[in-house]
């Protein structure tokens, strides 16, 4: 089992390594060539800028069982589709029964945007988001590594 992190604009990298070193879980962040990080536990894989980039390399790495760290709902869909654990920077564990819901209020809101609608944006970070992460990544890593029914 390992993690992988679409880490392009993931604000809880420091979280995911944190309880990953604690566990001895290896952890595989990817980003495109127009971030820059630096990372003491892990491996750091940077790929092309091109659209998906990111999440072509994610899925050509990933194996049934692994846990995924995304924001991406495409991607969290594709991750489930292969037997992965998956996991929204907010706490969110992408289930099968909810990805088909996610994907259609993606898809509605897209089809707002290009009809010139204007759609409401994420609300600013807090510290009870990264606290909410923590408790359900958490949880997360104990279910796949067996400690909890």
């Amino acid at each position: 089992m390992q993690i992988l992190v679409d880490a392009d604009a993931c604000p809880v990298k420091e979280i995911i390594v944190r309880l990953a070193k604690r566990r001895g879980i290896p952890v595989t962040m990817l980003i495109d060539t127009s971030h820059e990080l630096r990372g003491g536990y892990g491996t750091i894989i940077t790929v092309s800028k091109q659209a998906d980039s990111v999440d072509y390399a994610l899925m050509g790495l990933l194996q049934s069982g692994d846990i995924v760290v995304t924001q991406d709902f495409g991607l969290a869909a594709m991750a489930l589709g292969k037997g992965a654990r998956v996991i929204h920077q907010n706490g969110l564990v992408y289930t099968n029964e909810n990805i088909d819901g996610l994907l259609m209020d993606r898809y509605i809101g897209q089809k707002v945007r290009r009809g010139g609608g204007r759609a409401k944006g994420p609300a600013k970070r807090t510290k009870d988001d990264d606290e909410r992460f923590e408790a359900a990544f958490s949880d997360l890593l104990a279910l796949a590594m067996g400690n909890i029914c």
